[in-house]
């Protein structure tokens, strides 16, 4: 399968369901933050966003003016947020935190409509 068609299925439906979870049970949300002031939590998840960026980022860094590049984009958002996690903790959170409660329902929406995107890239449920 190729790699940009397998990425394109996985980031869709995580985003779907990342929307689902967020949407059903808001608390869920304030959770993370809070979570986040916790520094091996914070280490975990500075990690984990670094690998998956990376791992995005070494099998598909496509830089063409079409879908692939959304797919791109996303490996790089979430190498550079793992990073900054990593490597400036407390300015991250804060900065994620004034992101959050500013603009929360136009991300969230932003990223559902991204999914539903990418999946109708995939399966073609709205023919070109």
């Amino acid at each position: 399968m190729d790699n940009s068609i397998f990425l394109a299925k996985f980031w869709g439906w995580y985003l779907i369901i990342f929307f689902l979870i967020l949407s059903l049970n808001p608390k869920r949300i304030k959770q993370i933050f809070n979570d986040l002031n916790d520094e091996k939590f914070l280490i975990v998840t500075s990690f984990v966003a670094i690998i998956v960026g990376l791992l995005n980022i070494l099998f598909h860094n496509i830089w063409e003016p079409n879908w692939k590049l959304i797919i791109t984009f996303i490996g790089w958002i979430s190498l550079y947020i793992g990073l900054s996690l990593f490597v400036f903790p407390k300015r991250t959170v804060a900065v994620l935190e004034f992101i959050n409660i500013k603009l929360v329902q136009v991300i969230y929406t932003l990223l559902f409509f991204t999914g539903l995107f990418l999946l109708n890239i995939v399966y073609g449920i709205i023919p070109a």
